[in-house]
């Protein structure tokens, strides 16, 4: 969202299921062009001129390591949504 007009709202959900729990994150950005979304999770694939490029390669890393999925959608002109689900762990 960053160099947007507008507001930038970032919206965090979490919702818990019998046997997983889910996160989603939601932006009201510009979205993600339809040539990048099948690549955004690709290790050194960026839109941006800075950084390592990294970052999402790693979230996903992370989260499948621990036996959930992460996923993105687009809503073009609305912004986009990151959501991940892992396993729930039972205390004890």
């Amino acid at each position: 969202m960053a160099g947007q007009p507008g507001p930038h709202d970032l919206t965090v959900r979490l919702s818990c299921t019998e046997g997983s729990v889910s996160v989603e994150v939601r932006d009201r950005g510009h979205g993600i062009d339809a040539d990048h979304l099948s690549r955004v999770f690709e290790p050194f694939f960026s839109t941006r001129a800075e950084g390592m490029e990294m970052g999402l390669a790693i979230c996903r890393s992370c989260v499948e390591a621990h036996g959930g999925h992460l996923r993105a959608e687009s809503m073009p002109g609305n912004g986009a949504v990151f959501r991940f689900t892992l396993p729930a762990v039972t205390p004890g």
